[in-house]
């Protein structure tokens, strides 16, 4: 491959060329990196703490996460992380997850009598599996499993995994786009120890932020009041407890448009007042795909 990762170039890329993902090469994080960021160079790390923690010690310039998928629904991870991190986030991206079935070269579908890869992938091609009467076997990971079955030389045993592990572990594709549904999407947020630099008035931007509201009746109905009587648009609002005795929500929330903007200001200040925890972690450029889906003005594979 003309391409590597900075593993494989032992680590000599320039740290603020690199972006870090969560997976072994070849995994859906990241082809999203090499869609979204081309001129960069990947950075395979174990854990999301591990890709964020790459960016905070200056290893890596950038760090996508995914957060979201239309089919599995949150990743729930990522919320346990953002309450301590310094990092925020710069960028948003769709990546569309299109599967493949993977083999040894020489294999066919007729010789294929088990499927390895993840719990998610396996869920989201059952009808494919089902149809070639495959037995699946759940790995930890699609880009692992590639490299596993590559690695084992069977040609019984092929991998749910994208195309790019294919070209990375010499495997060949029998069969695109299995999944059975097609509109498989996972969102992705790209964390950098940076704020972006946007202007609101000539672009559309979106605000994330943590917020804990106070132990008390009608807290959140008061703590979002101010989001309404500004006209601020809320995208999205998660809630989950923590604490050990699990009687306090806190929530992670997206909202369009700028904290200079003085809608947006005077709501995150009403919010403020109501909670007793707010946290921006970001303002970042509206992705095209909110409103136009994949007719987005997007790279192939974006």
């Amino acid at each position: 491959m003309a391409r590597q990762t900075a593993k494989t170039r032992g680590g000599k890329a320039a740290a603020s060329n690199i972006i870090a993902f969560q997976g072994e090469p070849g995994a859906n994080s990241d082809m999203a990196c090499r869609a979204a960021f081309p001129y960069m160079t990947t950075l395979p790390c174990p854990t999301f703490e591990t890709a964020m923690g790459a960016v905070q010690a200056g290893k890596a310039e950038l760090a996508i996460i995914p957060v979201e998928n239309s089919i599995a629904g949150r990743v729930a991870d990522l919320h346990s992380l953002l309450p301590h991190t310094k990092l925020k986030i710069v960028a948003e991206h769709f990546q569309r997850v299109e599967h493949c079935l993977v083999a040894l070269p020489g294999a066919s579908l007729k010789s294929i009598k088990t499927v390895k890869s993840h719990v998610q992938a396996l869920a989201q091609c059952r009808n494919f599996l089902k149809k070639h009467r495959f037995e699946p076997l759940v790995h930890a990971d699609t880009a692992g499993a590639a490299r596993e079955i590559a690695e084992i030389g069977d040609p019984t045993v092929g991998a749910i995994a994208s195309s790019l592990a294919a070209r990375i572990y010499n495997l060949k594709v029998l069969a695109k786009n299995i999944e059975d549904a097609d509109h498989n999407t996972t969102r992705m947020l790209v964390f950098s120890r940076d704020h972006a630099t946007l202007d609101w008035r000539t672009v559309q931007c979106m605000t994330a932020f943590l917020f804990r509201v106070k132990s008390r009746p009608a807290a959140l109905y008061k703590a979002l009041g101010g989001f309404a009587t500004n006209g601020v648009n809320i995208v999205k609002l998660e809630s989950y407890l923590s604490g050990a005795r699990f009687e306090q929500a806190q929530f992670y929330a997206e909202v369009e448009g700028h904290p200079e903007q003085r809608s947006v200001h005077l709501a995150l200040e009403e919010l403020g007042f109501f909670s007793e925890e707010l946290k921006l972690l970001g303002t970042f450029p509206t992705n095209p795909f909110r409103r136009k889906g994949w007719d987005a003005p997007t790279r192939p594979g974006t």
